[in-house]
């Protein structure tokens, strides 16, 4: 039976979730001059959380949706300066290649955003794909741009490190799940199951698939948690074509499927983007399927034929929260002047961390602050049809 705990916080913002969207919001904040609670229920960049894991994508390239292209791009420049030369690094330049079929309207209209918004980006034809990428089997008319600034974050990593910078410029760390607050108005202070209490001129809820469980009458409906399976696979004994520099991360977009090249000695990463099966982050089992690793296998084949036999190295199962198009939610709470819901990853959000903690803290220092419209509570429906891939 655990000990009560009847110690009392009080700072300017309780910052509920400690995966990257909470972590930078946290780090934000306190950079900002304001006394900060971090709190987070299993621990930062912990294997339930949608920030665990090793790795993230943070490419540029959005299709036509200007706006996360240009957050993509600031997200990056703020990623490298908070990351400088830490070692190991927490951030990989392999740059990353979508492939798609002739003609694809979302690769596209991403080549022209990539363009307009001025990020560095490569078009390559069928011919011009097989020179670099000898590797690889491409389809027919199989074409592709190449954004070589982009690469890898090492998420888990790169979140703990991130909590461990906030922890020493003032920020106070609880390892704590809190209790869902009630009433109306404003809130005056918040409780964690083990009973302690924090007070806070502003709570910041960003504690991703457990927001729907936090205020399951509000985002119930709203936010989906889904089953994702990853998978890494072994590569031939001193072969360094699955490796960067001479493999970059590649999306084969139509498909649905995305893959890392080797980092760290890990292997090659590869999973399926469409969404899973719903999931429970707290309770659901962590093992891989049957069909899953076969999909991935047959994908693996298709595009990298030396791979086909490839041993499995590891897999995982992590989660996406869904909105219903795939928008981020950062908005203020109905009910609470001061709470703020944070969260909607989808699947894209990581890279766009140290973007939404700026966000969110100009958000509580602006006395009227501009919310975008897209990422409301309003704007988010019930009906799901992903447009943010």
């Amino acid at each position: 039976m655990k000990s009560a705990n009847t110690s009392a916080h009080t700072c300017d913002a309780a910052v509920v979730g400690a995966g990257v969207f909470g972590a930078w919001t946290a780090y934000q904040l306190r950079r900002a001059g304001q006394s900060v609670v971090l709190l987070d229920a299993y621990g930062a960049g912990n294997d339930r959380a949608s920030s665990g894991g090793e790795s993230r994508i943070i490419r540029m390239g959005y299709g036509a949706d200007e706006i996360y292209t240009r957050w993509s791009v600031r997200a990056l420049k703020l990623w490298r300066e908070f990351i400088g030369d830490v070692q190991p690094p927490l951030f990989h330049r392999t740059g990353v290649l979508w492939l798609a079929p002739a003609d694809e309207p979302y690769t596209t209209a991403t080549l022209k955003t990539l363009q307009t918004v001025g990020v560095a980006v490569e078009r390559l034809t069928p011919d011009e794909l097989a020179r670099p990428f000898p590797q690889f089997a491409f389809d027919e008319g199989t074409w592709g741009i190449l954004e070589p600034d982009s690469g890898v974050l090492m998420a888990r990593r790169a979140v703990q490190t991130l909590v461990q910078a906030a922890i020493r410029d003032g920020v106070r760390y609880l390892r704590a799940a809190v209790v869902a607050p009630a009433g109306t108005g404003r809130l005056a202070s918040l409780s964690t199951q083990s009973g302690e209490t924090i007070s806070a001129a502003n709570f910041v809820f960003a504690c991703g698939p457990w927001l729907p469980k936090i205020f399951p009458a509000l985002l119930g409906e709203l936010i989906h948690p889904t089953r994702q399976e990853v998978f890494f696979f072994g590569v031939p004994a001193g072969d360094s074509r699955f490796a960067p520099p001479e493999m970059p991360v590649w999306m084969d977009f139509t498909k649905l499927v995305y893959a890392l090249p080797e980092l760290e000695q890990r292997g090659l990463k590869i999973a399926i983007d469409r969404h899973g099966p719903p999931f429970d982050s707290d309770t659901g089992e962590r093992n891989v399927t049957t069909e899953g690793l076969a999909a991935v296998r047959a994908h693996l084949a298709r595009r990298l034929p030396d791979m086909r036999d490839a041993p499995l190295l590891e897999a995982r199962v992590c989660q996406y929260e869904n909105t219903a198009n795939g928008d981020f939610l950062i908005d203020r709470h109905p009910a609470f002047e001061n709470v703020w819901l944070v969260g909607g990853g989808s699947g894209h959000g990581f890279k766009h961390g140290p973007c939404v903690g700026v966000y969110v803290t100009e958000l509580l220092l602006n006395e009227s602050p501009h919310i975008e419209p897209r990422f409301t509570l309003a704007s988010k429906g019930t009906m799901r049809q992903r447009q943010v891939y």
